[in-house]
């Protein structure tokens, strides 16, 4: 199956599930508070979005410098939006379009920016199971589901730091075909990965990744507040958030899509909110933080491919 075909599929079972989740909600209630909405304030998640997306793309330069990849800045940063064009993809799989983008247009071996692509994602894991252990404190069920991830990542950690593990792994990956060609070179892979995750760089990449689910999930809190949703703390809301996140992540489904959804106005539920009106606010969070994304991310890819072709 080619990439478009996949990228059609995607969006059908997205509509098809949001469409779902539209007729079970209360769009007469929704729609009413989102007209007395000022425009001023989608102006406003729109700039802390995009604050977002820088902090992620400081990390992102970051790696590539401190693997001795030096691009010009515009490029990098059109080259990190890109990735979120193919986040759709299950699995996060598409952060991988960045890695043939870096070897098209700078001859830059996948192997070397594979092991990058694993250090984001072991990062994003760090941010958001380090809040969801909130949860311990403020939503219960939240800890719990951090605590039995946390137990993953330590775990993940382990083969990391196991070349021999980490060798195991990798042969198991090259199996499959669409990531065998990232596979490549394992060696290289495994030695930029070992210098992305210990010293400074680590420390400085793991609180950038805390300050964007941070930054992220005060957005989500401020977006259920304007709709009138009073009975969630904010240090509940991002034990939710996040705990919802993980969920959706695990799921391998585009961008969590259903079960962040369901998982995060079940949470809601608990805390005597309507499903249907969960439903319908945090279409608008996802639309506004994941599927914008993915619109802007298009724009970079197609902006990327004018520059290759002047």
């Amino acid at each position: 199956m080619n990439l478009l075909n996949k990228v059609i599929i995607v969006i059908i079972f997205t509509v098809a599930v949001y469409s779902t989740f539209i007729i079970t909600s209360d769009i007469t209630t929704i729609s009413e508070k989102i007209s007395n909405i000022e425009i001023e304030f989608f102006i406003i998640i729109g700039i802390f979005v995009t604050l977002g997306w820088l902090i992620l793309f400081a990390r992102w330069h970051l790696l590539l410098k401190n693997s001795n990849i030096s691009i010009p800045i515009k490029s990098s940063f059109l080259v990190y939006m890109s990735g979120f064009a193919l986040s759709m993809i299950p699995g996060e799989a598409g952060d991988l379009i960045k890695v043939q983008i870096l070897k098209n247009k700078f001859n830059v071996s996948r192997s070397k920016t594979s092991g990058i692509i694993f250090s984001e994602w072991l990062y994003t894991a760090i941010g958001l199971i380090s809040l969801s252990l909130t949860g311990v404190i403020f939503f219960e069920l939240g800890g719990q589901i951090a605590i039995i991830f946390l137990i993953l990542l330590i775990s993940l950690i382990s083969l990391i730091k196991s070349k021999k593990l980490f060798f195991k792994f990798s042969k198991l990956v090259s199996k499959i075909k669409y990531l065998s060609k990232f596979t490549k070179n394992i060696e290289e892979s495994y030695n930029v990965i070992q210098e992305s995750t210990k010293g400074k760089i680590a420390i400085i990449s793991i609180l950038l990744s805390l300050s964007f689910w941070i930054l992220e999930s005060i957005l989500v809190y401020f977006i259920i507040k304007k709709f009138g949703i009073n009975q969630v703390e904010m240090f509940e809301l991002i034990s939710m958030y996040a705990s919802a996140i993980i969920l959706g992540f695990i799921s391998f489904l585009p961008l969590g899509t259903g079960v962040v959804e369901i998982s995060l106005a079940s949470f809601l539920n608990q805390k005597g909110i309507e499903l249907s009106i969960s439903f319908s606010i945090i279409i608008v969070i996802r639309l506004l933080t994941r599927w914008y994304p993915v619109m802007i991310g298009f724009i970079a890819i197609k902006k990327m491919m004018s520059q290759s072709n002047k």
